[in-house]
């Protein structure tokens, strides 16, 4: 098989409450409750819609002891009423509530950012290699206990990155770098493997995609190159709602998925926990429908960087390509003279003979394999090794799928090729969608891709029992607000377990602090700290203002 051939990444085979997770199963699909976990009756009757709507594995949080031990009692009820879902606590700062969530739940999901090390202060710490060897020493110590727990209970695990919550003392030796996030992940793998504890699922997140993307890729690298092999969770924090939000997933999540990596996945969209099961079964779906495609061959060129890689290297020809940033064309203007239509499923040396007798035109390929991308990629690296330049036009034509799936494939599709930097201009037909919302989807798209802003993005969390406000009204009056601002980056945040750090990409930031009370960020520093939520957006616009950055609708 070549590499643009679609093959799943061979893993171990992890239970999770009765639902295997890795070896040769299904991509598992995830969602998280966004009820208090000690509303019993709440919190069962969203589990059930969630799994009503598709879901595999139910998350609900677990911010202490108490929590921890009422998801044992959720889960007895659910499974009084023939509801089977596995449960998976997530606990953030509380080792405590690990321990008791280990034996009674399905799963626990620990961060290795505040599991051990106190919570982030953004503080530059200094360790001589001694001092740092003496914190891996206390991880173990403090671990090892935790998977007896585990290991006596049929208990599983997340070792759960999360971008925003790496440690103070990761932050020190290796920056906010994905190099520092895979070492966090690493740190607490080697001890699970030390002390013969395999069942284990990995998850490495950030709302910025293109850092989400490079981070699991090194993490796989990571692990292969110690033999290990457990399986991963795929998911883009803090996405956000609506098609934005879908996008965002579908760029990150799909872009891996179609290398094979990814054995459970989760859309966090800031909408109701069971909206996101559809978006994640397309998704999964669409992707792994590539197993049974033909062979579309091809290598790498020389020189790739399939972690991080560059954009393809080519000529300018009538406005794309060359240094020019990546375009949105329409079949009108593939009328003109300039453009070579060619498609790979002619054959690889069949294209590059086209390709020769144009060497002044723009490539327009396409493809019908249901490995679309990897047919794309194909030619694309293909022409890289002979030397040809010409400027690539991806056209995929999406028929008669809804518009709903479009985008979501759409998203994968494109990201894919933007993420590994191999297009030059975006080219969307659906038989479904009109002009204006194929080129609104392709604008979404090279925003998740963080090629071209042409909007304000919102880094906004799905809710989960730590939201501290009704979110997605949240969220819609910010957005109501400041929406028109253009290119800015602005963070809606339920509560500060992840908000500061996930939302540190961001121009603003909007965060739960208390109930009825807002913190407001510039960057990473708090500047209106537990102000009255009714005052919250007014301080923010003013905030903007004060900065520089407002605009008149």
């Amino acid at each position: 098989m070549g590499v643009f051939d679609y093959k799943r990444r061979p893993t171990i085979e992890v239970n999770v409450g009765g639902v295997a997770v890795g070896g040769a199963n299904r991509i598992a699909l995830q969602s998280m409750t966004n009820t208090s976990t000690m509303d019993t009756e709440g919190s069962v009757a969203q589990c059930r819609r969630i799994a009503d709507a598709g879901a595999d594995i139910v998350r609900l949080t677990a911010q202490g002891i108490r929590e921890a031990e009422n998801i044992g009692r959720i889960r007895a009820l659910l499974r009084e009423s023939g509801v089977e879902v596995p449960l998976v606590a997530d606990i953030h700062f509380n080792p405590k509530a690990a321990f008791a969530a280990a034996e009674v739940t399905d799963k626990v999901r620990i961060n290795p950012g505040n599991f051990i090390d106190p919570g982030r202060t953004f503080k530059r710490l200094t360790y001589t290699d001694e001092e740092y060897r003496a914190e891996i020493d206390r991880i173990e110590q403090a671990f090892v206990p935790f998977l007896d727990v585990c290991r006596a209970h049929g208990t599983a695990i997340r070792i759960g990155v999360n971008h925003g919550s790496l440690s103070d003392r990761i932050m020190s030796r290796y920056g906010d770098t994905p190099a520092g996030m895979v070492e966090s992940a690493m740190e607490f793998l080697r001890v699970a493997v030390k002390h013969n504890f395999a069942d284990v699922v990995i998850s490495i997140k950030a709302s910025n995609v293109a850092v989400m993307v490079e981070t699991v890729r090194r993490l796989v690298k990571a692990m292969d190159a110690e033999d290990m092999h457990f399986p991963l969770h795929l998911g883009v924090t803090e996405a956000g709602d609506g098609e934005d939000g879908r996008i965002k997933s579908a760029v990150g999540i799909g872009t891996l998925l179609a290398e094979g990596i990814g054995d459970t996945i989760r859309v966090s969209l800031s909408e109701a926990p069971e909206n996101e099961v559809p978006v994640a079964a397309e998704l999964a779906g669409y992707i792994t429908g590539r197993g049974s495609a033909p062979s579309v061959g091809g290598q790498f060129a020389p020189g790739y960087d399939d972690i991080v890689p560059e954009r393809r290297e080519s000529v300018e020809v009538d406005g794309i390509g060359g240094k020019k940033s990546t375009v949105i064309v329409s079949p009108l203007e593939m009328s003109l003279g300039d453009y070579l239509a060619v498609s790979a499923d002619d054959g690889i040396e069949s294209v590059l003979d086209a390709v020769r007798k144009s060497p002044d035109k723009v490539v327009v390929l396409e493809s019908s394999n249901p490995n679309v991308t990897g047919a794309i990629q194909a030619v694309a690296h293909a022409m890289s090794r002979e030397g040809l330049k010409n400027p690539i036009v991806a056209k995929i034509d999406y028929a008669d799928v809804p518009a709903d799936k479009t985008r979501i494939r759409g998203a994968a599709d494109f990201g894919t090729l933007l993420m590994n930097g191999l297009q030059d201009a975006v080219w969307i037909e659906s038989s479904t969608m009109s002009a204006d919302e194929t080129y609104a989807l392709a604008l979404g798209i090279l925003q998740a891709t963080r090629i071209r802003f042409s909007k304000t993005e919102y880094i906004a969390c799905p809710g989960c029992g730590r939201t501290l406000f009704d979110l997605q009204a949240t969220l819609k009056a910010v957005k109501e607000a400041t929406g028109h601002l253009k290119g800015l980056k602005i963070g809606v945040m339920g509560c500060i377990v992840n908000g500061p750090g996930e939302m540190a990409d961001a121009d603003y930031g909007y965060v739960g602090a208390a109930a009825g009370h807002v913190s407001l960020y510039k960057g990473k520093e708090c500047v209106k700290k537990n102000i009255p939520q009714a005052e919250a957006i007014p301080l923010l616009i003013d905030l903007i203002k004060e900065c520089g950055d407002w605009v008149e609708p």
